[in-house]
């Protein structure tokens, strides 16, 4: 079990939760910080039955995170390529030449809805009842970020056609039944929330509309309640228990298309999304449906992940962002102690190199890393590798992410640039060779 919040902390974030319950006008709202595994604090605010925990709420888009780690199951059982064509696996669609991992990460430009009524007010059939065309691509491949339910829409498919059966049995046998979430469902199971909107002018509310969204389910279909949406902040954090390989998980929370050493952005990763945001990077989802709005973040160097449901069309304001702020305001992470650990390579490899005149620093860090980048006071690029078994470091980050350092005793060759221990060394191998009148 999780250690609880503080009383004085508790307080902070009961009161925090009541404000955004009473200004949003949400007939009701529950909320949670996750610590350990579970949740270390909620509440439930407005009219919303005890145990507030246990109430199902409609989830909207994080269900395509559930999605997303079905698609990167079969990625790691070698049945699916993030670089494949849909139409390797899905044929007869007009995105065919787009990639799984487009599709995941919203840029392979597809259209925002499905095409027909309105998916989320009305009851969903199959694929070929869609009659997508040419009209529903509406940008280039990688073009540019453009979120698409209709592509989760496609994903979904793609899990049902390889697997052998529906979405929602896939889902449920390989993501929610390994994790203990229970209480998370395709269609709403007692106790549950009525989907409502609100009035903007007036404090009456009207019933929205309920039903399954058939092939488009995996963009918004699955119901659960806070203590489930709790342990998938948790999976989040890392506690992944089978369903997902960490390094995996690790996978989906990189950024596509956005510089991540930038002071602040907005991303998406593999079903993710990724923010910075005070200083902190966020991974998570939140979801919206017709009645329903939720939430579910976590800040991965705190360990620490917020939750929220209400039934609200809209006009909630996020909450979780705002929880997680006060958890670190007033219980931040006390970190492990640093320990001596033997350099993962020989201690004269590691110092300042130039890159030309600028200096770099490069340095040995936890977890068996080195790290390139500037020097302290300055900016500049920066990567961490990661050794491999033929000798070589490869980039893990930044801008030498998947490039290659190779270390020799007089020189660094960080994917064909020459890093030497004294600006543009004439003993070192320095392209282009250097002026033998030297420095003037």
């Amino acid at each position: 079990m999780p250690e609880p919040v503080l009383p004085s902390t508790a307080r902070l974030l009961l009161a925090r939760t009541a404000r955004v319950q009473r200004e949003g006008r949400a007939p009701s709202l529950v909320a949670g910080v996750v610590r350990d595994g579970g949740l270390a604090w909620s509440a439930g605010r407005g009219d919303v039955a005890e145990p507030h925990d246990d109430v199902q709420y409609r989830l909207g888009s994080i269900s395509k995170t559930v999605t997303a780690v079905v698609v990167m199951r079969l990625r790691d059982e070698g049945l699916v390529g993030l670089d494949d064509p849909l139409e390797r696996h899905l044929p007869g669609t007009p995105f065919g030449d787009r990639t799984i991992g487009q599709l995941l990460s919203h840029l392979a430009g597809a259209s925002a809805e499905s095409p027909g009524g309105w998916w989320e007010r009305t009851p969903g059939g199959s694929l070929d009842e869609l009659g997508l065309a040419g009209s529903d691509v509406v940008l280039g491949a990688a073009r540019r970020f453009h979120y698409s339910n209709l592509g989760f829409g496609l994903l979904g498919e793609l899990v049902a056609r390889l697997r052998g059966t529906s979405w929602d049995d896939a889902v449920s046998a390989e993501v929610l039944a390994p994790l203990g979430m229970r209480r998370t469902t395709p269609r709403p199971v007692a106790p549950s929330a009525e989907g409502l909107a609100v009035h903007p002018w007036a404090d009456v509310v009207l019933t929205e509309p309920e039903h399954h969204a058939g092939v488009m389910a995996a963009a918004g279909q699955l119901w659960a309640t806070l203590a489930d949406l709790g342990r998938f902040a948790a999976f989040l954090l890392g506690d992944t228990g089978d369903v997902l390989d960490p390094a995996t998980l690790e996978e989906m929370t990189v950024p596509a298309g956005v510089d991540s050493s930038a002071v602040g952005w907005s991303a998406y990763g593999l079903g993710l999304q990724v923010l910075r945001l005070d200083g902190r990077t966020l991974v998570g989802h939140g979801g919206s449906m017709p009645g329903f709005l939720a939430g579910v973040f976590v800040d991965r160097e705190e360990q620490t992940g917020a939750v929220s449901l209400a039934n609200a069309t809209s006009g909630v304001d996020p909450l979780v962002f705002g929880l997680l702020a006060d958890v670190r305001a007033a219980e931040p992470r006390i970190v492990e102690a640093w320990a001596p650990s033997p350099s993962p390579v020989p201690l004269e490899s590691l110092g300042v190199w130039f890159w030309g005149p600028s200096p770099l620093l490069l340095r040995a860090v936890a977890g068996g890393l080195l790290h390139l980048g500037p020097l302290p006071g300055r900016a500049g690029r920066a990567s961490r590798f990661a050794a491999q078994e033929d000798g070589r470091w490869v980039g893990l980050d930044g801008y030498y992410a998947g490039e290659t350092l190779r270390i020799a005793a007089d020189h660094l060759d960080v994917g064909t640039f020459i890093f030497t221990r004294t600006p543009y060394d004439p003993a070192a191998p320095v392209p282009g060779g250097v002026d033998e009148g030297g420095w003037r």
